[in-house]
């Protein structure tokens, strides 16, 4: 077999982290004998699409950009701040399990949910307030969607987050194309237009995995697609493909930041690629590159 890893630059950098490159030589090798029409692309959204920092500053989450919208009662805003302040350090606490962390994930979830009931918002408006402060996506998101598009390849874009402000931020940046399906937590609301919660079942970085598409339009274009690339920021992220039995071959790619020589022996163990502060595309977009022009799958060898 190839040494893949060797041949594409992007995963030579110091910056690129393997664990185990016999692994990814062969998810790639699968890859390429598939060829893009059996690939599809599962992607987290906040600190993954879009950038982790720029020049040390953090980005705005999509329930941040939500937290801008203009005239949002102080009790709503005290009370989510408060409860970030509670729970994300749960999240991202590498000493419990995914299973304890899920428990109290799930009841952040619940608490913002209840939370924003009976907010009044204007769907239009809160497009605006994204126009306005949408965050950075990573270098070469662009190019790697329309990469994406022009090969036919399905793009899930799974999000703990707020679904609403995710469409509003890839419209904005000119990648929610005709390939790209978001799964998150939209707004539901009442006909006086208040919020009532969410449209389905509360999605957190811990409990979302395929199951959740499952009998959706998109659920059937993947069927016949057995190989993933799977893009994430987060331990969580590693799970996303949990009950999809039809698939193959998954290459997980991990974007580590924060505290990272601290959390990079996890992220390994979770990843099969982890890129520490690279704020780009260029990996991925490499990887695509070299499956779509390889001679194996263009039937020149």
């Amino acid at each position: 077999m190839e040494n893949y890893v060797k041949e594409i630059n992007e995963l030579n950098k110091n910056h690129v982290h393997i664990k185990d490159v016999d692994r990814v030589n062969k998810i790639i090798h699968g890859f390429i004998s598939g060829g893009p029409n059996k690939l599809h692309v599962l992607s987290d959204f906040d600190k993954t699409i879009t950038k982790q920092h720029e020049n040390g500053k953090l980005h705005l989450t999509s329930f941040g950009m939500f937290n801008k919208y203009p005239s949002l009662p102080e009790e709503y805003l005290r009370t989510v701040n408060g409860l970030a302040e509670k729970y994300r350090p749960i999240e991202i606490d590498p000493t419990l399990s995914i299973k304890e962390k899920s428990n109290h994930m799930e009841e952040w979830w619940l608490l913002t949910e209840k939370a924003l009931m009976g907010l009044e918002v204007n769907p239009m408006k809160i497009e605006e307030v994204c126009s306005e402060i949408a965050p950075s996506l990573r270098d070469g998101t662009k190019e790697f969607f329309n990469s994406l598009k022009d090969a036919d390849i399905p793009v899930l874009v799974f999000s703990a987050g707020l679904g609403d402000t995710v469409v509003a931020v890839l419209k904005h940046s000119g990648v929610f194309l005709p390939n790209v399906e978001v799964v998150s937590n939209f707004l539901k609301y009442n006909n006086e237009g208040a919020v009532v919660g969410f449209k389905d079942r509360r999605i957190h970085c811990y409990n979302k995995n395929e199951f959740a598409i499952k009998g959706t339009e998109f659920y059937n274009k993947i069927l016949n697609r057995n190989n993933v690339i799977l893009l994430g920021d987060s331990i969580g992220d590693a799970g996303m493909t949990e009950g999809m039995d039809h698939l193959e071959n998954v290459l997980k790619i991990g974007f580590l930041y924060e505290r990272s020589q601290e959390f990079l022996p996890k992220y390994m163990s979770s990843f099969d690629i982890v890129l520490e502060d690279d704020q780009t595309m260029d990996v991925p977009r490499a990887i695509l590159n070299y499956i779509t022009t390889s001679p194996t799958h263009l039937g020149e060898k």
